[in-house]
This record gives structure tokens, sequence and C-alpha cells, in this order.
């Protein structure tokens, strides 16, 4: 059995120099401290602290090893998305970028698979930088739920969408840019509340706006933490949807119906809403995804998924990794079983 862990987020090491790439002052970039620590920086304001597997090839595969993950699907840390910069320089940007997750990966090229990052607020320029990853090893595409105000519903971006699933692209949606104010000031609540939120409004878009009606049946989209809301709230939407006319106005469907259209991950953390998600999805619609490496995800990647007794061993196989290596189009770096010696 292969495991196969979808949502693992890396920031290479890049310099306060490089980051003017994208911004003259306030770009993202890496500051290593001694002893295997460092600090995600802001321009010249520190970010968020972490550790050296966010970083480092080696250290991030021995703990794979002592937890039993054999791939890693590797994407961004999303602050490094640059939308709302501007799209030459976010593209210049995405370059780099994407080149130093190739070069992360190559490091342990059975081990850890590369997903790009797009200037997601250009779709020419996004079009052409997925391109030009997916030569470079790429398999797919990790982007940010939202540009500003426009969703993944806009246009603009099901034009991209189209064009990923044309390029046989996988595609991984991580909420960003949460919902805020004086009420999601304490707590870390932008990521305990928010990007809950986030990724439920993102699916509902897409299915309320008739966006799935226009994307190419062929896309391979699967969200982050769950769907976030999504399952938990799934009725609520059906019942608003067979009951105003508003809600259904663009939609053919209701929302249940739709949900043979993408994936989600694991990344819940509690085994009654493991249970209401595979009820919800199917575990043929569920991956692997433990937010690797930061302290809000799942300590033991699987733990969950193993624990469950609703589930057959079937229905492991297909959650822990079989999934994933279809999504991703990756069978071939599964691991061979060994095969034992003939004597002569």
């Amino acid at each position: 059995m292969t495991v196969v862990d979808v949502h693992a987020h890396v920031f290479p090491t890049l310099s306060q120099e490089e980051s003017r790439i994208l911004h003259d002052t306030d770009g993202p970039w890496l500051r290593v401290d001694p002893g295997g620590s460092g600090m995600m920086m802001s321009g010249a304001a520190d970010y968020r602290p972490v550790d050296a597997p966010l970083w480092d090839p080696a250290v991030r595969v021995a703990q794979m090893d002592r937890t039993g993950v054999d791939i890693q699907v590797v994407s961004s840390t999303p602050i490094m998305f640059g939308y709302a910069e501007d799209p030459a320089r976010s593209a210049d940007w995405c370059e780099l970028v994407n080149q130093r997750i190739v070069d992360f990966c190559a490091q342990a090229p059975t081990r850890l698979v590369p997903l790009c990052q797009v200037p997601l607020q250009d779709t020419e320029r996004a079009c052409e930088q997925l391109d030009r990853a997916l030569a470079t090893g790429h398999v797919g595409v990790h982007l940010g739920n939202h540009v500003g105000t426009r969703g993944l519903d806009d246009g603009a971006i099901r034009e991209f969408l189209t064009h990923c699933a044309q390029q046989e692209a996988a595609v991984f949606v991580h909420p960003w840019d949460m919902l805020e104010g004086d009420r999601m000031s304490r707590y870390m609540l932008p990521w305990l509340v928010g990007m809950a939120t986030e990724t439920q409004l993102t699916i509902l878009s897409l299915i309320l706006s008739g966006a799935f009606e226009q994307l190419p049946a062929s896309l391979r989209l699967c969200f982050a933490h769950g769907g976030g809301s999504f399952p938990y709230l799934l009725g609520r939407a059906d019942n608003a949807w067979r009951r105003r006319d508003i809600v259904r106005a663009d939609s053919a469907q209701p929302p249940s119906s739709y949900l043979d259209r993408f994936f989600l991950d694991s990344a819940v953390f509690d085994a009654r809403a493991f249970r209401l998600l595979a009820e919800v999805m199917g575990t043929d619609r569920i991956m692997l995804g433990s937010d690797y490496p930061f302290p809000l995800g799942e300590e033991h990647p699987g733990e969950l998924v193993r624990a469950a007794d609703h589930l057959t061993r079937a229905d492991r196989d297909r959650i822990l990794g079989e999934n994933a290596l279809r999504f991703f189009g990756i069978e071939d770096r599964a691991p061979r079983p060994a095969t034992a010696a003939t004597s002569t």
C-alpha cells in the first residue's frame, strides 16, 4: 500500500533580495536561523516561525520515513502566491518559485512530487506559466481560492481551469487571504473559522454559478481541509436550492448533485467529522492530506483514516494512496513490491 500525502507545503530557500522580484519592500522570503529553525518573512516583518522540514528535503524525507508516508505532493506556502502584485512581476516570481520547488523535489524524486503556482490574476500568463511548469516536472498547480474579489467561478479564472483540464494538470485549491475583521483578530480565528468558510464559499460558488456546467468534466480538482464547512452544511445548501429560486437561478441541479466533480482531502482531525466526510463524499473522492509541516496539521499523517472503523480495508487503501496516485497521474512512482529471488 502506497501512502500519499496530497497536502504538504514547502517554502524553498528564497532570499530577501530575491523577494524583490515580486515586491520592492514586502515580498515573502525565508530567514534560516541556526539550529534548524527559521522565520517566514514579509519584507522586514516576521510572519511565522518555522522549522527545517519546510525547506530541507533531507529532514522532510526522514520525517516521512518515521510517519510512514511514501510520497508527498508538495505545494508552496500561500503567502507566496503574489496574486495582488503586478502580473509581470508575479509571473517572474512564480517562475523562480516553481524552479526552486522542482529543485527541492529533485533531492528525492521518488518521494516528493511538485505542484507549481501561477499568476492567477492574469489568465494568459497563468496558462503560460502552467505549461512551462508541466514541462519541467510539475504534475499540477496549487491555487488560492480567490484573487481579490474574484472567486474560482470568475470567467477568466474558469478559462484557466479549462486550460488545466486540457493540459491534464491536477488542481489543488487552498484557502488564503481569509475574511477577517475585529471579531477575527484573536486565537488564530482566521485559520480556524476563515479557512473553512473560504473553502465552502468557493465550492458553492462553483456549483451555484453554473461553473461546473461549463468546466470540462475531466478537470481534476481537489479542495483542502476536508472541504471546510461544505460537507457539514450541504443539507442546508440543498434545502435552499429547493426552496428559493434566487439560489437555483444559475444552477441546474442541487449542490449534492455535483459531488462527483471534485475531491476533498482528509484533514479534518476528528473521527466524527471524518465519518461524515466519508458518508457525504464517498471514499473514492477523498485523499489523505496532513497540512505538513505546520503545527495545525495532522501530527501522524493517516492516523485518522487508519483508525476509522467504518471503513473497509479497500476504503482505507483508496484514501491513503490509490486515489492520489490516479488523481495526480503518478502511479509510476508507487514503490514496487520486492520480488523474491529464484534459485537456479
